[in-house]
């Protein structure tokens, strides 16, 4: 069975093609500058030079249109036509309460999507123009979605709620929902696979460092507490966004700077970060090599974001009665062992001891960076959350199959 995953921005979208008999990637690629008549389309296959095409496309319909054409094209392409592709995975960020795990798009859960769209407004229209575009191009093959919170719907009550009135809950649906859940639910299950223990007899810190950045206690394979909140704005300091804060600084600078309730907004999630401390960058690679070539905040701002990372794993551990393994994945997460370092440095209450060689070595399979002695593990686990989204998808539309023989 050939899938088709999606990820649709609000003028973006970006594709990988899976042969789910082997798992095996046919081809990648993204549209970029969707609404421009300089679009961009770029489209990868293993072992062969990436395609660049620019071109008008005005709308995610055409640049769905433009993403088949190439995977059917004559010298490009791996597929001899479109019906090859027998499903579609999307990515779709908030799922609220209603999802606790991938569905079929059918017209009850696009309409549950659609009244999530308060709770993001910058990524469930995207994902829904991206459903909408599919069906527009493939009419009869199924859809199915994936939500980066539905992994988080196991948190209990007192994980997920906010000390305000329960009013706000009940009416408003105010409480931590976490995200990032496709990428913890994917490497918690490589952890326990690479250390050979059934997931359910482990706990778990899974930490998501990349530009966007979060936290997670896994206990016994499950969801017990996350960084982010309501909005991916909390937690963790990250490249743009301020992470945790004392929320009576919003009103305070409002009034100091008569600054209006978006501009704040702005100012925490594009403005602040590794990028406001720093003054250099909100690329952590940046922010290194300015930390290395003596530059004050860049130094400051690595500190503060290692040790905001570590406070979290100190919390995490003393939730859930201790700990088995660290796990660090996503761009930053995977490729900085200057941050690793930083932030296990300080962790032997724990029984943390870092091996820096094997810190410093890379590889594209889960590996061990703690030595032997070490009385909990950390791990280094890339992340595969289109592949999961590719698995989710395959689950699902086998089970179709099988209800409609």
């Amino acid at each position: 069975m050939n899938i088709l995953v999606i990820n649709a921005g609000s003028s973006s979208v970006k594709y990988q093609l899976y042969d789910m008999k082997t798992e095996f990637v046919l081809a990648k690629g993204r549209v970029e500058r969707i609404g421009m008549d300089s679009s961009i389309l770029t489209h990868e296959v293993d072992h062969q030079p990436e395609v660049r095409e620019v071109s008008e496309i005005l709308d995610h319909t055409t640049a769905i249109k433009k993403v088949l054409d190439m995977l059917t094209h004559r010298k490009f392409g791996v597929l001899r036509n479109i019906a090859d592709i027998q499903a579609v995975g999307h990515r779709v960020v908030h799922g609220g309460e209603t999802f606790s795990r991938s569905v079929l798009v059918d017209a009850q859960v696009k309409l549950e999507i659609r009244k999530l769209f308060d709770l993001a407004p910058l990524h469930n229209p995207a994902h829904m123009m991206g459903i909408a575009a599919v069906e527009a191009n493939l009419p009869e093959v199924p859809q199915a979605v994936v939500f980066d919170t539905a992994f988080h719907q196991s948190m209990p009550a007192s994980s997920f709620l906010y000390a305000i009135p329960t009013v706000l809950y009940r009416k408003h649906q105010i409480r931590r929902y976490g995200f990032h859940g496709t990428s913890h639910d994917y490497v918690s299950k490589k952890s326990a696979e690479f250390l050979g223990r059934p997931i359910e007899t482990l706990k778990l810190i899974t930490c998501h460092i990349g530009n966007g950045a979060s936290c997670a206690a896994i206990l016994h394979g499950k969801s017990f507490d996350t960084s982010m909140g309501m909005t991916p704005l909390e937690g963790l300091m990250m490249g743009t966004r301020s992470g945790d804060l004392d929320p009576a600084i919003v009103p305070f600078t409002i009034n100091k700077e008569d600054l209006t309730l978006n501009e704040v907004n702005s100012m925490l999630n594009k403005h602040s970060g590794l990028l406001a401390i720093s003054g250099v960058s909100s690329d952590m690679r940046e922010v290194v090599d300015a930390m290395n070539e003596g530059n004050a905040n860049a130094k400051l701002a690595f500190e503060m974001y290692a040790y905001r990372i570590r406070k979290y794993i100190g919390a995490y551990a003393a939730a859930m009665d201790g700990v088995d393994a660290i796990v660090f994945t996503a761009g930053v997460g995977e490729n900085s062992a200057a941050l690793r370092t930083e932030v296990c440095k300080s962790l032997s209450f724990l029984g943390v001891h870092l091996d820096e060689t094997r810190n410093a070595g890379r590889s594209p399979e889960p590996r061990r960076i703690t030595t032997e002695q070490s009385r909990v593990d950390v791990l280094v686990v890339p992340t595969n959350e289109e592949l999961l989204i590719a698995r989710d998808t395959y689950e699902l539309v086998k089970g179709l199959e099988a209800n409609t023989r």
